[in-house]
């Protein structure tokens, strides 16, 4: 699918200008450690090798360059996701909203920046579609990210092996779950990398996919106390908005991002670095002699 044949919002010419007003009217634009959730999760996944035990996977999205979020935020932002040793860092979309021009080279630089031992991989948004999917895809090969939209990489150590799957952006009808399989080596545990959340209940009836990770929904940036969930829920969010869902035999997660859209209230939903960490369900067999 090319750029010209996605279907964007109205007005983006002067959703541009508004965003680029309030983002620099903002009385305080530093990061700090404080505004940021820290999210760690334990997954269990099925026949997950020993040698992936313990396997660490920082995820970030919604980043939303230019809107709320500028250039040195995202910068100290990453600096900061370095010091969290992890194995690979997951990009899961929409890295900016409605101005890419002003903020690309920015967003490159950034991540070029970001450090995992294993990698780092990605996969779209609707906004980058909206924007420009070409010139995203060409950050993330000047920036060393392994573009996964409708793709696989599989790692192996040892005698284990883990897929990391991802797909394009649902929202705009570029995903391709099907050239997804194709690719995959089957009957090794699996991971999806999907932007939009309600994908699960499509990934998971083929029962190929251990875990989807996935953002979009930025928590409906109101999270309602001790139930943990938002009333606020957007199209391709509305069946899994915010953290941990059993959806068939698959885990969904998703994040509550780091950016925002539109407003820039959060209401108990703090933005969201999310380190998930796998586990595997095999007992050790410890030798005696």
């Amino acid at each position: 699918m090319k750029d010209e044949d996605i279907e964007r919002p109205a007005a983006m010419k002067v959703r541009q200008g508004i965003q680029d007003a309030m983002t620099y009217s903002l009385p305080d634009k530093k990061f700090t450690e404080k505004k940021i959730d820290i999210v760690e999760v334990d997954i269990e996944l099925k026949n997950l090798g020993w040698n992936f035990n313990n396997y660490r996977i920082l995820n970030l999205t919604d980043i939303h360059l230019g809107q709320w979020i500028n250039p040195e935020y995202l910068d100290e932002l990453i600096d900061y996701a370095n010091t969290l040793n992890v194995d690979i860092v997951t990009l899961t979309g929409d890295y900016f909203s409605y101005n890419l021009h002003d903020y690309d080279k920015a967003l490159e630089n950034s991540l070029k920046k970001l450090t995992a031992k294993d990698g780092k991989f990605g996969v779209l948004g609707n906004h980058d579609h909206w924007m420009s999917a070409e010139r995203v895809r060409n950050i993330f090969k000047a920036a060393d990210i392994v573009d996964l939209s409708n793709d696989v990489h599989t790692f192996k150590k040892g005698d284990d092996c883990l897929n990391l799957c991802g797909v394009d952006s649902s929202t705009v009808c570029a995903d391709d779950l099907d050239k997804v399989i194709a690719k995959m080596p089957k009957d090794i545990p699996s991971i999806l990398l999907a932007h939009e959340p309600d994908f699960a209940k499509q990934s998971s009836q083929t029962e190929l996919f251990d875990l989807q990770i996935s953002g979009h929904s930025h928590g409906g940036q109101f999270i309602i106390p001790k139930f943990e969930t938002t009333p606020f829920r957007g199209p391709n969010s509305t069946r899994y908005p915010v953290g941990l869902y059993k959806v068939g035999n698959m885990i969904q997660y998703t994040s509550k991002g780091l950016g925002t859209n539109s407003f820039r209230i959060r209401v108990n939903c703090k933005p969201e670095i999310t380190i998930i960490t796998l586990k595997t369900s095999k007992k050790q067999i410890i030798e005696i002699e």
